[in-house]
């Protein structure tokens, strides 16, 4: 449960070398919701879909899925509240951010020292690892710095200028990149800030192969009543 709050979304603007990948600095109030403590993982989406896209599968269940791409997440998603009756979706990109930081202000999700908190390019061997094998951040969110990118349901907005109040998704009609966030297993330090955001191409669910890479992942949300 991610308790409600404020946060100042971005990085100031006077901050050299920041660039429109971490947008202008505004605050976004955030309602209080549910966050998956850990990436999705092989196993759960076997439990759901029946199959493993993931080039990874040596890893094993613990491991985060990966090449999946968001419409392949959002029928997951599907499947799953199908299954559970519940109403899971992914985070908003404020919703990730806010949870990311924890309350924080530190450079990655949980600290300043990446290696203490993430799987990325320096020390990750190239491929994923068990999730909840570093240290989590403030919050108890393991490996949202590294692993896999996450999903967000956010329309790619380069600058956020104008985005919606309480942490709540900005998805325009004609929606042609969705937001990642996190970094991964091959994310430069740089890549995986707190604040960095990528945009990817979102193609309909018949021709999305494009996007199911072997750094793509997602973590669950949920709306709290």
């Amino acid at each position: 449960m991610i308790p409600a709050g404020s946060l100042e979304q971005g990085s100031p603007a006077p901050k050299a070398g920041r660039g429109d990948d971490k947008g202008q600095q505004h605050s976004v109030a955030i309602r209080s919701f549910a966050l998956g403590k850990t990436e999705v993982t092989q196993g759960q989406w076997k439990a759901v879909m029946g199959s493993n896209p993931s080039k990874f599968t040596r890893c094993g269940d613990d491991c985060p899925v990966e090449r999946v791409s968001w419409n392949h997440a959002q029928e997951f998603i599907q499947r799953l509240n199908r299954k559970t009756g519940k109403t899971y979706r992914l985070p908003s990109d404020a919703e990730w951010e806010y949870a990311c930081r924890a309350g924080k202000t530190n450079k990655y999700c949980g600290g300043e020292k990446i290696g203490r908190v993430a799987w990325y390019e320096s020390n990750s061997g190239k491929t994923t690892h068990a999730v909840a094998s570093k240290q989590p951040n403030a919050w108890g969110l393991y490996d949202m710095t590294g692993n896999v990118w996450e999903w967000t349901q956010d329309c790619h907005d380069e600058d956020k200028i104008g985005a919606p109040g309480a942490g709540s998704t900005s998805t325009a009609a004609a929606c042609k990149r969705r937001s990642l966030r996190g970094g991964s297993w091959g994310s430069f330090q740089q890549l995986a800030n707190s604040a960095y955001r990528s945009g990817y191409p979102v193609k309909s669910r018949a021709y999305d192969v494009v996007s199911r890479r072997s750094d793509f992942g997602l973590r669950l949300a949920a709306t709290l009543p």
